[in-house]
């Protein structure tokens, strides 16, 4: 991660919650998000390559593609109707999105720790997933104070896994880790366009 970037995430994750009472135009924090999310995006794909490239057969054959229909029911799904997505108002807008990197943050603990059982000699793998751990943290920051800007609720923090299967075998956890690394990618995609409607919308 570039020093600037990395920067503003640890900034975003270890800054206090701003008060609903200050004054704070929602044009620099919608700005920060925009930017972080289109480093994100940049990143995403080489994610999931180096993610196939770990997992071994049938993973990392070419031209491996697992099913879109393959969803996991605790992560929400980027994919919308386009007129409902365009419809939406900020509030359900940022609180969509809250709520899905929230589920990708806690996602991405649940595959870190598979990946360190199944792949521990691989730190390349490791630290990329805990990078986009902490990017999805630090877009997750950024949209709450996006949200304190706007003068609108933050969404209460949850436990998006609920009941984990331990006993899952070791292809259940790569297929498992396959989505959440696909879904962080398309989910990146939707927030830069989520993005762009807010920095239009509030202009610096």
């Amino acid at each position: 991660m570039s020093c600037p970037l990395a920067r503003l995430c640890l900034l975003t994750v270890l800054s206090p919650p701003l008060s609903s009472a200050a004054s704070i135009s929602p044009a620099e924090p919608i700005s920060q998000a925009y930017s972080l999310a289109l480093y994100m995006q940049k990143n995403t794909s080489a994610l999931l390559q180096t993610y196939l490239q770990y997992q071994g057969s049938p993973f990392s054959d070419p031209g491996f593609l697992v099913p879109e229909l393959l969803q996991l029911s605790s992560l929400p799904p980027a994919t919308t109707f386009f007129k409902t997505w365009h419809a939406l108002d900020d509030g359900e807008r940022l609180s969509l999105a809250q709520r899905a990197f929230l589920a990708l943050t806690q996602h991405f603990q649940l595959v870190g720790d598979d990946q360190s059982d199944l792949n521990p000699g691989s730190p390349i793998l490791l630290a990329q997933l805990g990078a986009a751990r902490l990017r999805a943290q630090g877009l997750l920051g950024n949209m709450a104070a996006i949200m304190t800007a706007l003068g609108l609720p933050i969404p209460p923090e949850e436990d998006t896994l609920g009941l984990v299967a331990f006993g899952a075998s070791a292809f259940e956890r790569k297929c498992r880790g396959y989505v959440v690394t696909r879904e962080y990618g398309h989910r990146t995609d939707r927030a830069v366009r989520d993005l762009a409607l807010l920095k239009a919308k509030y202009p610096a």
